[in-house]
């Protein structure tokens, strides 16, 4: 008996290779789904920037329905600690030290911190013991993945950007599957490990209420709303950009400023139309509904949320000079499919700048159009799945 109907029990197979029962209710026709064996456990890790964390975070929900216990392992003090936290999720911080491509008086002492790091990982996974384990990225993760493959279990990892950056290439060999977000990453990884599973986009953003967005901003009806991002941690050379052409923007515009934090501007705070936010969370759903335009980096994460959301935008990627160029191949790719405008940092000035927004403004359903035509893969889903038949 369920409450006070009686049920059909039947044991089957679901297709992740997990024995559940069945039982569907003859009044309601109500199907449940009840796992037989024990619960299973995952650990999640990835840190250092947003970027390496919402997608982790986008999949709890789905993670949950499916049964798993969750717990976390991210850096004793990264975004991820705070951002993970709140959800309720346990969270453990490890040592975590940063692999440059450059000089840095920390390349000699992050070594060391790696390898404390991957010490105190493989002692966290024999106390968990989880059954699979889920990398978003970042340097916290490579010695989680790593220590993983030593303590067999399974990690599965994701790579947004078109090419992989240096902590995955390091995870890859111990993974046993790669997911990657463009077909063009395909290619560039293990054949018998990559899968196009495209990345988790967090549901709630499609849910957002422009009404509520106008309460919280104090912006008013009627005037286009652009909103500009600069990533989780902010960029000097997007807030300045943007503020140097402030007075021609707010007269076609009304501005929503995510500007990173201790980065506001507080000669700012009451200019008229223009609001600015260090770092946004539980708004941002509505945020996005209200804008009708949106300058971001070109992280691999934000621009596939915005491409969901059909927002019109223009990219300005990270500089080579100070990347190892993947934000310039996201953004490109995204610009021959016609969802995006692209300046590169070297090539603003205030006119360009100003121009390419009112160009964007203009033509901005033919962007809407084109992102509205892309077939949208259930990644959430496709990732879930695969964890589910590592953990059986």
């Amino acid at each position: 008996l369920v409450g006070s109907e009686m049920c059909i029990r039947d044991s089957y197979y679901c297709p992740f290779g997990k024995s559940i029962a069945k039982q569907q209710t003859k009044n309601s026709g109500r199907v449940l789904c009840i796992q037989e064996d024990i619960m299973k456990h995952i650990v999640l890790t990835g840190g250092g920037t947003a970027g390496h964390v919402t997608p982790n975070i986008a999949m709890i929900p789905a993670l949950k329905e499916q049964g798993f216990t969750i717990s976390y392992i991210g850096s004793y003090n990264g975004i991820e600690k705070k951002l993970i936290e709140e959800m309720g999720i346990p969270y453990y911080g490890i040592s975590s030290g940063k692999l440059r491509r450059y000089f840095d008086v920390k390349n000699f002492t992050d070594p060391f911190r790696v390898l404390k790091g991957f010490s105190e990982a493989r002692k966290l996974l024999k106390k968990l013991k989880p059954d699979v384990v889920f990398s978003k990225g970042g340097f916290v993760s490579v010695p989680v993945v790593i220590a993983a493959k030593r303590c067999k279990i399974p990690a599965i990892i994701h790579e947004s950007d078109m090419t992989p950056g240096l902590a995955n290439k390091l995870c890859i060999p111990s993974a046993v599957k790669v997911c990657c977000n463009f077909p063009e990453t395909v290619s560039k990884l293990p054949a018998d490990k990559a899968v196009l599973t495209g990345t988790p986009i967090r549901q709630e953003l499609l849910q957002g209420d422009p009404e509520a967005a106008l309460r919280f901003t104090g912006l008013k009806a009627g005037k286009p709303v652009l909103m500009i991002i600069g990533g989780s941690l902010g960029s000097v050379a997007v807030n300045t950009a943007v503020r140097n052409i402030l007075p021609d923007l707010l007269k076609d515009f009304q501005i929503i400023h995510l500007c990173g934090k201790g980065k506001l501007d507080t000669s700012l705070t009451d200019t008229e139309g223009y609001v600015q936010y260090e770092y946004i969370k539980d708004e941002l759903s509505d945020l996005f509904a209200l804008s009708d335009l949106v300058i971001s980096r070109a992280g691999a994460n934000a621009i596939c949320e915005i491409s969901a959301l059909k927002k019109p935008n223009l990219l300005i990627p990270l500089s080579a000079n100070a990347s190892r160029g993947d934000q310039i191949l996201n953004a490109r790719s995204f610009e021959r499919l016609g969802y995006s405008k692209v300046l590169e940092e070297e090539e603003i000035t205030n006119e360009k700048l100003l121009q390419t927004i009112r160009d964007l403004y203009k033509n901005r359903e033919q962007y809407i159009e084109a992102m509205s035509k892309s077939s949208q893969m259930d990644s959430i889903g496709k990732i879930v799945r695969m964890l589910c038949d590592c953990a059986k």
